[in-house]
């Protein structure tokens, strides 16, 4: 059985000294296909240090997170882009629009948001989006931009029924889903129980958002098992099943 995270930060200082042993006890857990996510200039080091350690196992995206658009964005922007020049990444991520934090930066993060989609585009990379409070922001881009080259994962997906079908109708979309899944009165499970598996990712996002039983502790890669369970016990297939299906559509939406 192959378990894939689509989205994993592994190079978060909550996991420096545990790192190895962590990646090790999810691989042998057959979570054994980990996307890393990158989120500004502060974190590429670490993120390519992982992917050289781990190179059959660990995958580096390159993007600027919309919480890390600043006033020095076009510089942070730059750099992503020498990188995306300088080798070759799995995808462009994770990017988008968060207006939970700071609405005061939406313009600066719908320049980003559009000119990394443009970039993905460009190179035939997949795109990851990260969306927080911003569903209609992020639909007026993507809506603007929609084409046959354009595909990726809408990371961390909890929004309604209405919204997934927007999603899945863009043709080349997965959504992600991860620990939010498993939370008692969450509701995303209501949704997920009407969306077919072929349109489902799996993803920690760890260290954040562990599923129950691990709720408010530090999230891991091998709790992917405990989400995986859940999709299993929504759609009433086995685990093996689900481990089968979802890795195959991260193998479409990346190429490998």
């Amino acid at each position: 059985m192959i378990l894939t995270d689509t989205h994993t930060h592994l190079y978060s200082s909550q996991f420096d000294e545990d790192r190895t042993n962590a990646i090790n006890n999810c691989i042998k857990k057959g979570v054994s296909r980990l996307f890393l996510p990158n989120i500004d200039s502060s974190s590429i080091d670490g993120m390519l240090a992982i992917e050289k350690e781990f190179p059959s196992n660990c995958f580096a995206m390159m993007g600027l997170h919309p919480c890390s658009v600043k006033e020095n964005y076009k510089q942070e922007l730059a750099l992503i882009k020498e990188w995306l020049n300088k080798r070759n990444f799995c995808a462009i991520g994770e990017i988008g629009i968060d207006l939970y934090w700071d609405k005061s930066t939406l313009e600066a993060q719908q320049d980003a948001f559009r000119t990394q989609i443009n970039w993905a585009k460009e190179r035939d990379l997949p795109f990851v989006v990260h969306c927080r409070d911003a569903f209609d922001e992020i639909f007026e881009i993507m809506d603007e931009l929609n084409d046959d080259k354009m595909r990726g994962i809408f990371h961390c997906f909890t929004g309604n029924l209405e919204q997934a079908n927007h999603i899945i109708n863009y043709g080349g979309f997965k959504l992600g889903i991860g620990g939010v899944v498993t939370f008692k009165n969450g509701g995303l499970d209501k949704v997920v129980e009407q969306i077919d598996l072929k349109h489902l990712v799996l993803e920690t996002d760890s260290p954040y958002l562990a599923p129950v039983p691990y709720r408010g502790k530090r999230n891991e890669s091998s709790y992917l098992l405990n989400i995986a369970e859940k999709i299993s016990e929504i759609h009433q297939v086995t685990i093996e099943e689900v481990a089968k299906i979802t890795t195959a559509n991260s193998m479409e939406v990346f190429g490998f």
